[in-house]
């Protein structure tokens, strides 16, 4: 019986990209997958779209990231909100985001 040349399951687009199969059962070659920088192997388009929708987000992030550190919030806090914690994260980070 012949051996497929199409990879199947969890580690397909590891085999493809080190070469035991030729793509993958949605069609992915080798040329359309890279490693991220987490060390997975991901979509070429994907990973680059993804890094083009972050950019859109960024800038909250960050302001966040800041309005939180100096509110010493830790663990998970919904942005607004009804809590009192949560509006001040808000304020703060919107604060923050027009400098």
């Amino acid at each position: 019986m012949k051996v497929s040349k199409i990879a199947h399951g969890k580690r397909a687009k590891a085999s493809v990209f080190r070469g035991t199969k030729v793509k993958t059962s949605g069609g992915l070659k080798k040329s359309d997958l890279i490693k991220n920088k987490t060390g997975r192997i991901v979509s070429r388009r994907m990973n680059l779209a993804g890094k083009k929708n972050y950019k859109r987000i960024a800038k909250w992030t960050i302001a966040t990231q800041k309005a939180r550190k100096a509110l010493n919030i830790k663990g998970f806090q919904a942005v607004g909100g009804k809590t009192t914690r949560g509006r001040a994260l808000l304020a703060k980070a919107r604060s923050f985001f027009k400098k």
